[in-house]
């Protein structure tokens, strides 16, 4: 499945990013994109240079697949696993379409400590508090059991840890800095990628 792999991983880069950036500057005039946070070697950096490299390695895991370079992982590469990680990959890209529609003008890519956005906590964000993120992992899961390689694995788990870092180190101390008691109120109540898990403790 690296052909099917490969087209949806091109139409997910297309549509989340290139369109989502082109619509946004459409409507603010700005790309949204705000650059990797924090200083060379800080954990926020980290986080950024992960995030490029879970896009580079889940875009290459199909090409090499295609070539034969890299012979998938037996275990998972059978065909229930190969489909289901094709619905997964579908459903996810929708959901994840869905929730950057959901943000409306608050949608950036990175965070710039001197902008203020709009607190959205309507529609998906009534159930988590990163539904963007929330599901660009079970995107990320989908693609890499279409075709299940030490590549596709690797790019899987640098997403993994490159949004938890992400949120935790970036994202949460932006939104309690810019909005604070009104975030902290919102934290509490709602998850972090899952209802009802990651809420903010009472301090």
């Amino acid at each position: 499945m690296p052909e099917a792999a490969l087209t949806l991983y091109a139409l997910y880069m297309l549509l989340a990013f290139g369109v989502r950036t082109l619509l946004h500057w459409r409507a603010t005039g700005s790309s949204g994109f705000k650059g990797i946070s924090g200083a060379p070697g800080s954990a926020e950096w980290f986080a950024g240079l992960l995030f490029a490299l879970a896009i580079a390695l889940g875009v290459t895991a199909p090409a090499l697949a295609l070539l034969g370079a890299v012979p998938p992982i037996a275990a998972l590469d059978v065909r229930p696993l190969n489909w289901a990680g094709l619905v997964l990959a579908l459903a996810g890209i929708a959901l994840t379409l869905h929730a950057q529609m959901a943000m409306g003008t608050s949608w950036r890519i990175g965070v710039d400590p001197d902008e203020r956005t709009e607190l959205v906590t309507s529609g998906p964000f009534a159930l988590v508090r990163n539904p963007i993120f929330a599901t660009m992992i079970p995107t990320g899961l989908g693609l890499a059991l279409m075709v299940p390689s030490a590549v596709a694995l690797l790019g899987f788990a640098a997403l993994v840890i490159a949004l938890e870092l992400q949120v935790r180190l970036v994202e949460e101390p932006y939104l309690l800095a810019q909005h604070g008691e009104a975030y902290r109120a919102y934290a509490r109540r709602t998850g972090r990628f899952l209802p009802g898990i990651g809420r903010l403790e009472r301090t």
